[in-house]
């Protein structure tokens, strides 16, 4: 079932590719006087902070929703889950420099994680 899992996600990474591909080519069209570096740079970021989340969230439920609908609702999940867990974080007092590395890091490893073991309760 996990080989299952990933080899789906191999799949989907290719449209998240395309998605990036699209979403940089927008972006250099709309900010047309900026350079490729600058606007990949943004382009990257917002991928790693609320794309790849998001997906990773919503890959629990990748039976019942096709995968255009799993990125923009994850996208609205992961950039509300960002916003309220790096508040807190931000008053327990961790530094908002780890937050960027930190946060998408963890809300990816625990998408994966719930996903792996809703496919292992179904056993």
């Amino acid at each position: 079932m996990q080989k299952e899992i990933f080899n789906a996600m191999k799949r989907e990474f290719q449209h998240i590719g395309l998605l990036f591909l699209l979403s940089f080519i927008i972006f250099k069209a709309v900010f047309f006087k900026e350079s490729l570096w600058g606007i990949f740079r943004v382009v990257l970021s917002i991928f790693w902070l609320f794309v790849l989340p998001g997906y990773f969230i919503m890959l629990y439920w990748k039976e019942k929703l096709e995968f255009i609908e799993r990125i923009v609702i994850g996208i609205a999940l992961a950039a509300g889950t960002i916003g309220i867990l790096s508040y807190y974080l931000g008053l327990i007092g961790l530094n908002i420099k780890y937050h960027v590395p930190l946060l998408p890091l963890a809300i990816m490893g625990i998408g994966l994680i719930a996903a792996l073991n809703k496919k292992q309760a179904i056993k």
